[in-house]
């Protein structure tokens, strides 16, 4: 019952919520390249590919988490591949 209130409160909530699937994913990417690992190497990996389709990554970009921890540069060249590559 405890759903009711919170979804009177905020009826349109469900659009804006991000999948706890996205959140382990991002988690995974920001740890990997502390790692020292690249990007474009990162969503590469069997474990990016097989929890996001293409558009799930590109909105992976544009988490404030992932680009402030790998920086703005960084995301955005990754980001311009990946639109190139979808396009192809």
């Amino acid at each position: 019952m405890q759903r009711l209130p919170s979804l009177l409160r905020s009826p349109f909530s469900f659009l804006f919520a991000r999948s706890s699937t996205e959140e382990r994913v991002a988690a995974y990417v920001i740890r990997e390249h502390g790692r020292g690992r690249g990007l474009g190497e990162i969503l590469e990996d069997r474990y990016v590919q097989n929890r996001l389709t293409p558009q799930q990554r590109l909105r992976l970009l544009d988490r404030p988490e992932v680009i402030q921890s790998l920086g703005d540069e960084t995301v955005e060249d990754c980001r311009r591949e990946l639109e190139a590559a979808r396009t192809s």
